[in-house]
């Protein structure tokens, strides 16, 4: 029997779509070789690939004026490339700074551009949302890059202020499909696939047109999202399995309702999770502000870390894995993507309220 897999990512996967993956592993549509042993640029493969771009198009209601990129290398590459395509040098650069992952991706921002804070929540712990009527944006900045939902901290923005006409750059790693975007509403929505979308090894970017036309600064044809775009997300070997299993997971999303359905489903699950640590009498305990708690990732400490290891063993005996919360903050960690089902999250819930009369 199969765990509930509450891992932030790589993540669980839904179980259609890994037996689809079983069951075609040896020969894919009667090719006699698996999926991740063809040319990535033969016909087979290039189907693989135009299905998986319309169908996020599909799911995300993307326009068409905006670019869709698979790429290697994750998010961190991504937030790294973004000043290289789009800042002009010694350009400035403004990040909203609302967990590890803002701080993650002004890291990689600081090389050749003036990056600058517009606001950060960390002098209180990363447990909310900055007010914007505190940023502080800069009149010329070639854009603003906000992390929409923060994996580690379990912040997340339920609406995005409007920052004018800068373009708003956004990493949606660990929230992307889980509830309908406005995508219009942003230059660039990237992110790893290992959450929502499918698994390790391959990120997104959706990138409007008019941003690829930007000089931006020198870099190597590979580091040039516009190159990438021209060919397809074929400029250098992609990692095909995993581009396949992409297809699939978002295949089975829009076969399951699309966005829509996530977001009740999510909704309802991240309401449970929640009543279960509010309603615990203080044995369990979450630290940020309701109005900005995250419906994908929910850390949790116990009123005692002397129970943390006993509260792992007891869950990951009962059938629960991947709840040992990061490094940066300890205690718990549930993450409650797309395909983590209900009856996962009422398990847990069960479990926590059994430990806690046991325990407390």
């Amino acid at each position: 029997m199969r765990a509930f897999n509450f891992s932030a990512g790589p993540a669980t996967l839904a179980e259609p779509v890994l037996r689809q993956a079983a069951d075609e592993m040896l020969d894919w549509r009667g090719t006699g070789a698996s999926v991740a042993e063809l040319s990535h640029r033969g016909a087979e493969f290039m189907q693989v690939a135009a299905e998986a771009e319309a169908d996020l198009r599909t799911l995300l209601s993307v326009p068409a004026d905006y670019a869709v990129l698979f790429t290697t290398g994750g998010a961190t590459l991504m937030q790294a490339l973004l000043p290289l395509n789009f800042a002009a040098p010694g350009q400035a650069v403004d990040y909203v700074i609302t967990g590890h992952w803002g701080k993650t991706a002004l890291k990689q921002a600081r090389h050749g551009v003036a990056a600058h804070v517009a606001a950060s929540s960390e002098d209180t712990g990363f447990r909310d949302i900055p007010p914007p009527s505190e940023w502080r944006l800069s009149n010329d900045a070639a854009y603003v890059h906000v992390t929409a939902n923060e994996t580690i901290h379990g912040v997340e923005f339920r609406d995005v202020p409007e920052v004018g006409a800068t373009p708003l750059v956004a990493d949606f790693s660990s929230s992307i499909a889980s509830e309908p975007v406005e995508v219009s509403r942003y230059a660039v929505l990237y992110g790893g696939a290992q959450k929502n979308l499918g698994p390790a090894g391959i990120a997104f970017a959706i990138v409007r047109r008019d941003l690829l036309e930007r000089e931006g600064q020198p870099r190597a044809e590979i580091l040039d999202l516009r190159a990438h775009a021209a060919k397809g997300s074929m400029l250098n070997t992609p990692p095909t399995w995993n581009w396949y299993l992409l297809g699939l997971s978002l295949k089975w999303m829009l076969g399951e309702g699309g966005v829509a359905e996530f977001a009740r489903r999510n909704a309802r699950k991240a309401e449970l999770l929640y009543a279960a640590i509010d309603g615990s009498g203080g044995f369990y305990r979450n630290q940020v502000a309701p109005a900005a708690r995250s419906r994908m990732n929910v850390p949790f400490s116990l009123h005692d870390s002397a129970l943390d290891a006993t509260f792992l063993s007891e869950a990951k005996a009962s059938g629960l894995i991947g709840l040992k919360g990061h490094r940066a903050l300890g205690g718990m960690r549930a993450s409650l993507y797309n395909a983590m089902p209900e009856a996962g999250v009422q398990a847990l819930a069960g479990f926590m309220a059994d430990f806690a009369r046991r325990h407390g």
